[in-house]
Order: structure tokens, then sequence, then C-alpha cells
């Protein structure tokens, strides 16, 4: 499993679309393996999901993020967790794999 979360500054981006990179987590044996940090290409409608399910993404742990964009991840095969708190991706991980990842209410209203 492969998880990608947006970075604004090399933290979680509290606006997807203000992220410029990600972290792309590998999972194994239930836990965070190795994360590496990527710089997408230029952001345009429908770019990232493609590309991001390209990099073997299933999961994106977000702070905030429109509909549009969830929808074109869903459309990609990838689902959306957001409203996440401004943690480092691989404490993300960890708590999401956990169950116990607490998230609150998306930050990103389109």
């Amino acid at each position: 499993m492969r998880i990608a979360i947006p970075l604004a500054g090399g933290q979680l981006a509290l606006h997807f679309g203000h992220s410029d990179g990600f972290a792309l987590v590998e999972v194994e044996d239930g836990q965070p393996a190795n994360t590496e940090q990527v710089t997408p290409p230029a952001h345009a409608p429908g770019v990232l999901p493609r590309w991001l399910a390209e990099q073997g993404c299933s999961l994106i742990i977000a702070g905030g993020i429109g509909r549009r964009a969830q929808d074109l991840f869903a459309a990609s095969g990838i689902d959306v967790i957001s409203g996440a708190p401004q943690l480092s991706p691989e404490e993300l991980v960890r708590q999401y794999l956990a169950g116990n990842l607490e998230t609150g209410g998306n930050l990103c209203d389109h």
C-alpha cells in the first residue's frame, strides 16, 4: 500500500490546492516503511489523480480538499481522507493504520 500526503513547506498542506509536493509513504507489515518526498507535475484538473495512481497510491490523507478533487481521485481509484491534523506524514499514516486518526472538518469548501 502507498499513501500520499500533500505537503506545503514540508508539512501537511491544510489546503490540497496549495500543496507544493507529496510525501509518498510505503506501508509494509502494517507500518510506515519508507517515505519519499516528490514534486508533482504542474497542477491542472485531472493531472494529479492520474499521476498519483501511476505512483501506486491508493489513499490520500489531506487537510482540506474540494469535492471536485475528491471525485476525480475516486474516479482514479484513490480514496481520500480529509480534515487530518498537521502531523508528520509517518505519524498520520501510523494513526490511520491503527484506526485512531482523528479528523476534523474539511477545511476546503469548493
